[in-house]
């Protein structure tokens, strides 16, 4: 019996020791660690379209409950085009891509006491079991993780004004340069430097293209001076972009630049001036690094009588018809 014992023994720290090299060997797939929800995993599985969405927009950008209503909206506006909608946060401490409406209320009431997570805190959120609320470059991340191509968002973080003698550049930029996602956007959040925003995404070799212009939108305004190298006229137009980025396997994002509707584009006068104003509330403050997005964002909304506010939410609803659209047609093209 003895002898038996220790023969099962042996098979099975073999079995281990063959188990663990086998793990070194090819590590465990990593999408484990992210809960996809069942609607977009089977989305995903069958070659359906979807559209990752982020969730700081849900927890800093608003406050409840229009948070609440105005993530179901989009959510909506991104089904009612064809695709399946995934909203990605950290909740407890799991990565999850896909929330319920339970989810979605609960990260809508937590608001700003939900952690601003990009790249560098995803680690920190995890480990620590806290609530995370992605911004551009973590959404991307886990995006890439779980196999979702296109994601939609308001405006991307960028080179900050300044920013030659401060160094503050979003990580949202280092995220394109190595991050195969497509994003899209209404240009870069208004508070940053725009030509300055171009010139590193061309360092990172980022692909920049414009929704039926020449001219990169200013994300309150249509326009901004500022040419950009690739125009897309079509959703298939922009489908194709991505398919190409992606055959090529550059390893970067595309970033698709689309401006505001004509009919919801703020006053660019009135939005600079409050933004001048504010980013001269800030600096006398001294509010800086990761605090001062919103605090910007939130004190223009208050100079503007909260027109800016409305401008950006109707922004996002249209970049989520048009990340739809471009979804419907790279899932149809692929």
């Amino acid at each position: 019996m003895a002898s038996s014992s220790s023969s099962s023994s042996a098979s099975s720290s073999a079995l281990k020791r063959l188990s663990n090299l086998s793990n070194h060997l090819r590590p465990t797939n990593s999408n484990a660690l992210v809960k996809v929800s069942a609607e977009v995993s089977e989305a995903l599985s069958s070659g359906h379209p979807v559209v990752a969405l982020e969730s700081t927009i849900i927890s800093h950008g608003m406050p409840y409950p229009q948070n609440f209503e105005t993530a179901k909206e989009v959510e909506a506006i991104v089904r009612d085009n064809g695709a399946v909608p995934a909203t990605i946060a950290i909740l407890d401490g799991i990565p999850c891509a896909g929330l319920n409406l339970e989810q979605l209320e609960r990260l809508a009431q937590l608001g700003k006491s939900a952690q601003k997570t990009a790249r560098r805190d995803i680690a920190h959120v995890v480990a620590t079991k806290r609530n995370g609320a992605t911004t551009v470059s973590a959404t991307m991340f886990f995006a890439a993780m779980v196999g979702i191509p296109v994601f939609v968002t308001g405006g991307i973080g960028g080179v900050h004004r300044h920013g030659e003698h401060t160094m503050d550049i979003s990580s949202d930029l280092t995220e394109l340069g190595r991050t195969p996602v497509a994003v899209i956007s209404a240009g870069v959040k208004s508070i940053l430097d725009i030509p300055r925003t171009l010139e590193y995404l061309e360092t990172q070799g980022v692909c920049v293209g414009a929704y039926k212009t020449n001219e990169f939108p200013a994300f309150f305004t249509e326009t901004s001076g500022c040419k950009v190298p690739c125009r897309v006229d079509s959703p298939e137009d922009c489908a194709r972009l991505i398919d190409a980025n992606r055959k090529l396997n550059l390893g970067n994002g595309v970033l698709i630049a689309v401006p505001i509707p004509k009919e919801h584009s703020a006053s660019g006068s009135l939005i600079e001036s409050a933004i001048q104003r504010a980013l001269t509330e800030a600096r006398e403050k001294n509010v800086t690094g990761n605090a001062e997005t919103p605090f910007l964002l939130a004190r223009v909304s208050e100079l503007t009588g909260g027109a800016s506010l409305a401008s950006n939410i109707a922004l996002v609803k249209n970049n989520a018809a048009v990340g739809a659209k471009i979804s419907v047609a790279l899932a149809q093209l692929t």
